[in-house]
């Protein structure tokens, strides 16, 4: 079984450090399964976000997930990108 133990009071949101590296490297965590578990469509979303932060290589990382991905998985990453960029 898989135990992820995490530094709460070391840890920020998101959010806070929202930089383009930032959700560049969760979208590599998800996309290899750094963090135990693959998720295209979280790993999409997280390249999809850095690229509009100015990381020009995760457009690039986020066409070749797509090819992996059907067409119902890439709307719901673009859903989810635009959610989170409302909400922060």
């Amino acid at each position: 079984m898989l135990q992820l133990a995490i530094d709460l009071e070391a840890a920020s949101p998101v959010e806070e450090a929202a930089s383009g590296d930032v959700l560049f490297n969760l979208g590599l965590m998800f996309s290899t399964g750094r963090n135990g578990v693959v998720d295209f469509v979280a790993a999409h979303k997280w390249f999809n976000l850095a690229a509009l932060k100015g990381r020009a290589d995760a457009m690039a990382f986020r066409r070749e997930l797509a090819e992996l991905m059907s067409d119902a998985e890439i709307a719901l990453a673009q859903r989810e990108a635009r959610a989170w960029m409302t909400a922060h």
